[in-house]
């Protein structure tokens, strides 16, 4: 079995996936609005051999609960949230490795300047830097950005097909290779005959004009995905290096990375370079016994009514409507459509308010692991060997007792059994994940857009 490829999972907020448990005594995550907080954090995972710190975002708020943001508010429900990338220039001063992936909404980021944005960083972190391309879920969030509604939910698929197409044209289409010269004697800075301008007109996007950075280390960023739909797969398999996906069932789960992997196939891709990291939520103890007694310790900090909140906004559908024991019933909407789908129409079981309320309460759709070292190491390799999973976006719990715990107790465990790295390859975050170039290659849509190679 190849290593594990081990990422940590986080928001810049305080109210991420466990609804409440800022409350429990040993929690910091009131602290991220501070520099300090996210450095230590860094060096955390980089002293824990984790190959990036993937920082998720929303935009909009989470108000259709009762229809209003108060319980959101209250609760701290990812609000307030702060914007991903600022602080990775800084964590990526205080490490070598560590890979770090910034969450980047396609249907209302700017391309011309979300490119320039990411180069920078690119340029920053030594080419360590990925993107996690979302289409957006909230409706709320169409409303701050100055939209009447959201966009419909596959053709946010379509416009972010687009958007990619011209990214690549960015990135990898502006500058040859060897249009910089900085050849002093000639005062030649750059070949202007290796510089070309993009013309694109298409059907959501117009731009004229060149690329404003200098090539960076990577180019494209190392690029990933979550999209569970038919629609979000196929995006997938298209476009992502590495798909993050949810569920708590093996069976479910390798089916679901069966697809992606599949789809990739049909696309002229390698399915080895699509890879797929399972959210999951980690409790681990020395034993058993001490494991469980900090999930309580935990669970009893939740906060019911904060769950339905964040539960209610990505369905798209006000739960506070419903009796705490009356099952969900399917709704059409153009939010998450998976969970939607999970919730409703599960052949297995039904779903009540309260039932989502106990069982998100610590790792909302992700898969929760409670033990000593033993069990945790064993669950991790079951997983990856039964779902085909090429490792795990590990989510922060408590900041940071539960990712210390992890990276104090599993990960030497973890490498013990030849489950995880004793040290990292070199290069961009692209080579020490794939341990090939720093670009992508063809049939990746990204190189069809080269003018050199």
């Amino acid at each position: 079995m190849q290593p594990m490829v081990l990422s940590a999972l986080d928001m810049s907020c305080v109210g991420f996936l466990a609804q409440g448990v800022w409350t429990h005594p040993a929690d910091r995550s009131t602290r991220m609005n501070t520099l300090d907080y996210w450095l230590d954090y860094a060096r955390l995972l980089e002293r824990g051999m984790f190959d990036m710190l993937f920082i998720a975002d929303t935009i909009g708020t989470y108000d259709v609960y009762g229809g209003s943001i108060d319980a959101a508010v209250r609760g701290g429900v990812q609000l307030p949230m702060n914007d991903p990338s600022v602080v990775v220039s800084g964590m990526a001063a205080v490490t070598k490795n560590l890979g770090f992936g910034i969450t980047g909404n396609v249907i209302y980021e700017p391309p011309y300047l979300f490119a320039r944005r990411m180069s920078t960083l690119d340029h920053l972190t030594g080419g360590r830097v990925g993107w996690n391309i979302v289409t957006g879920i909230l409706a709320s969030g169409a409303k701050v950005m100055g939209r009447d509604k959201i966009v419909a939910h596959d053709e946010r698929y379509d416009v972010a097909d687009e958007y990619l197409e011209l990214m690549y044209k960015l990135w990898e289409g502006c500058w040859d290779d060897d249009a910089v010269r900085f050849d002093r004697e000639k005062h030649l800075f750059a070949d202007p005959r290796g510089v070309h301008p993009v013309h694109h007109d298409g059907r959501y996007f117009k731009m004229e004009g060149v690329h404003p950075c200098l090539p960076s280390p990577q180019r494209t960023p190392f690029l990933f995905q979550a999209g569970a739909s038919g629609r979000g797969k196929a995006f997938a398999a298209t476009h992502a290096e590495c798909v993050f996906v949810n569920g708590v069932s093996k069976e479910s789960v390798a089916a679901n990375v069966a697809d992606i992997r599949r789809l990739a196939a049909a696309q002229g891709r390698n399915p080895a370079d699509v890879l797929v990291l399972a959210g999951a939520t980690i409790i681990v103890g020395r034993t058993d016994a001490e494991a469980r007694e900090k999930a309580d310790a935990y669970r009893r900090c939740a906060d019911p009514e904060a769950v339905l909140a964040h539960a209610a906004g990505g369905l798209g559908v006000d739960l506070s409507r419903y009796p705490l024991d009356e099952p969900l019933t399917y709704q059409e909407t153009d939010a998450n459509r998976t969970s939607m789908e999970m919730f409703t129409r599960n052949a297995k079981r039904t779903y009540t308010p309260r039932q989502i309320a106990e069982e998100m309460a610590l790792s909302a759709r992700n898969l929760l692991i409670v033990g000593s070292v033993e069990h945790v190491v064993g669950e991790l390799a079951d997983w990856m060997a039964k779902t085909g999973v090429n490792g795990f976006n590990v989510a922060r719990l408590i900041m940071p007792e539960t990712l210390q715990d992890f990276v104090e107790l599993a990960v030497p465990a973890l490498q013990e059994r030849g489950l995880l790295k004793r040290e990292y390859r070199s290069g961009t975050l692209r080579e020490k994940i794939f341990g090939a170039g720093p670009r992508l290659r063809s049939p990746h849509p990204a190189a069809m857009a080269r003018t050199s190679t």
